[in-house]
């Protein structure tokens, strides 16, 4: 079982308009690797983290989508 170090891009605040650096913040953190015996789990490790139009919409408050909103403070 290895530890890593792990890059989390935290959502700090609802956006209104284009989403900037204010709205969220990057901590890092130390995690075990662990796949549990006989499983086929892979482990991916990200590169890029990119918001597409979907994300878009979530990270605005609202109670009129389909989808709800990002909770704020978490991963």
């Amino acid at each position: 079982m290895a530890e890593v170090s792990n890059k989390q891009v935290i959502f700090k605040d609802y956006v209104s308009g284009f989403p900037s650096d204010a709205d969220m913040y990057i901590t890092t953190s130390t995690i075990s690797l662990k796949v549990p015996e006989g499983s086929n789990a892979v482990l991916v490790k990200n590169l890029y983290l990119s918001c597409d139009p979907y994300m878009r919409a979530r990270m605005t408050y609202t109670h009129t989508s389909y989808i709800g909103s990002f909770n704020l403070g978490f991963s």
